[in-house]
């Protein structure tokens, strides 16, 4: 029970700091639980005449390599955030003969595959649990609990900002910008919050679960992303009086034409259960052949879940390098399976227009959806204080991606069309 293995920490920042928080105060029943002390011996800072609160009796250096070539620390945990050069350092550890920790999604999404191979041959770990979810288990759980399924189905609420400006404008009423003005006074959102309110943010993650979920590799670039921005206090309004919310989902489905994976805004069944996850909460619901559904949810940000996360890593290589073997699950990209192109991908969708107030308009338009291929499912016409104006809102059936696009075009040519105010998906999540 003397035994020490000891961790080099890259970053110093909310999770780090949560990372050294969380070893201290859990100190004695990780020590019981892996027969080894986790010793936080170095921690590699940008600035040494900085003070550091929670770092207090850890050694700073702002060379990595004095981490690197420390023969006494066996672990690394990379917790800096971006890319540059975050990847770097991660691949000369592993190089080295380091294991390696993170919580970086934005390395994991663009250069997972390198990372793993890096490690497959020097024979040590890469583990990223915290990279998607925060403090909640997915990669784990889809590596290894569930893989007596085949997973045909994930959808998630990935990004806590978003989801905490969506809840507030369905509970209070509010428009984007005000939501937007409270979530940064509250810090949920970065004076920048671009890749969070444009989806990027989740969209990394999708990129990683679906690899994950569907045992082939999915970059980046085959996500389709969408963000919140043209949300609006009518289109919140209109969800409320069809039986819906509107959440900013990771949608992805493995089935015949490929990989579909998607992130943008949708009218959500209010009897799904990801409907109920509000504020700043993730939840991740998967679909097996035989589990059927489950569903993981908890906090998917913040100093301590997302150390949590972390630290739970450590702890599982802690146990291998006890054992002398590597145990914890690497790549599962085995499998390359095609990308479902988007004008292919099926879902149904809102619709809401202004048009002109006058006999014959509903026919017209129903008529322009019929052409394209489209049927709807219901059809509501209301009038909201535009003079000689109305708003009609159309639910289609579900149909491809391109029909509805030829839809919108003809709509567009109509005389009696005036605006097409906002086009969401529709997602029931059976």
């Amino acid at each position: 029970m003397d035994k020490e293995i000891c961790i080099g920490l890259l970053g110093s920042g909310t999770v780090g700091t949560g990372v050294a928080r969380v070893l201290t105060m859990n100190q004695q029943q990780i020590r019981e639980r892996v027969g080894a002390s986790l010793v936080l011996k170095r921690v590699l800072v940008r600035d040494l005449k900085k003070e550091r609160p929670g770092l207090e009796g850890v050694e700073k250096t702002d060379r990595f390599e004095d981490i690197l070539e420390d023969p006494d620390i066996h672990i690394i945990v990379e917790v800096m955030g971006g890319i540059h050069p975050a990847k770097e350092y991660m691949l000369r550890a592993l190089e080295a003969g380091k294991h390696v920790v993170t919580a970086n999604k934005d390395v994991v999404a663009e250069y997972g595959h390198a990372l793993f191979d890096m490690a497959a041959k020097h024979h040590v770990n890469f583990r990223f649990e915290a990279a998607v979810g925060g403090g909640i288990p997915i990669i784990t759980p889809l590596k290894e609990c569930l893989t007596a399924n085949r997973i045909t189905k994930i959808l998630g609420i990935l990004n806590g900002t978003t989801n905490y400006m969506l809840t507030k404008m369905s509970e209070c009423g509010s428009d984007y910008d005000t939501v937007l003005k409270e979530a940064q006074d509250k810090g949920y959102a970065e004076a920048d919050p671009t890749a969070d309110v444009e989806g990027l943010d989740a969209a990394r993650k999708a990129a990683i679960l679906a690899s994950i979920a569907f045992n082939s590799r999915v970059k980046l670039s085959d996500v389709s992303v969408e963000g919140i921005t043209k949300i609006t206090p009518e289109d919140i309004s209109y969800a409320k009086t069809l039986g819906y919310t509107v959440k900013l989902l990771v949608v992805g489905t493995d089935s015949a034409d490929g990989i579909d994976i998607r992130v943008h805004p949708v009218f959500l069944s209010c009897e799904h259960p990801l409907a109920s996850v509000n504020g700043v909460y993730n939840a991740i619901f998967v679909h097996g052949n035989a589990l059927g559904d489950a569903m993981f949810y908890g906090q998917g940000a913040g100093s301590l879940p997302t150390a949590s996360a972390v630290v739970s890593d450590v702890i599982a290589v802690t146990r291998d390098i006890e054992r002398g073997e590597i145990t914890s699950v690497g790549c599962t990209c085995y499998e390359d399976k095609p990308i479902c192109p988007l004008e292919r991908t099926r879902s149904s969708y809102y619709v809401r227009l202004l048009v002109d107030d006058e006999p014959g308009v509903l026919g017209q338009i129903a008529t322009a959806f019929g052409n394209a291929g489209v049927s709807l499912n219901s059809v509501v016409q209301t009038r909201r204080n535009v003079v000689d104006h109305a708003e009609i809102v159309a639910i289609t059936h579900i149909v491809e991606h391109a029909k509805v696009e030829r839809a919108i075009a003809s709509l567009r040519k109509l005389p009696v069309v005036d605006e097409i105010r906002n086009i969401i998906r529709v997602e029931s999540g059976r």
